[in-house]
């Protein structure tokens, strides 16, 4: 019992040093923290390359879409409630079925 003790003391030391340092934690390249802090609403349809979405999981309890911008290549969270989003991805993926 005393080990077990002296473990989980040991991980709540590393974990608090991470977070004093910034440091997101990861286990076999998978963040776990969710990545999306705000979330964009305006319609940006056209300038999306790339979408990820990143479901659900035990370590972000909500839904992430975030899109890649064609000419910057930047990354931009899309809020997953706005219609046009939905839209976007109802579209991308009949397109993906059909061709």
């Amino acid at each position: 019992k005393q080990m077990v003790l002296c473990i989980i003391s040991s991980i709540m030391c590393l974990l608090k040093s991470l977070a004093m340092h910034g440091c997101s934690l990861t286990v076999q390249g998978m963040n776990l923290r969710c990545l999306c802090i705000t979330k964009e609403r305006a319609l940006i349809g056209r300038l999306i390359g790339a979408v990820e979405v990143n479901l659900a999981s035990s370590y972000c309890t909500e839904v992430e879409i975030i899109a890649t911008l064609v000419k910057s290549e930047k990354k931009i969270c899309l809020d997953p409630e706005a219609s046009w989003v939905k839209k976007v991805l109802n579209l991308r993926i009949t397109w993906t079925r059909c061709c």
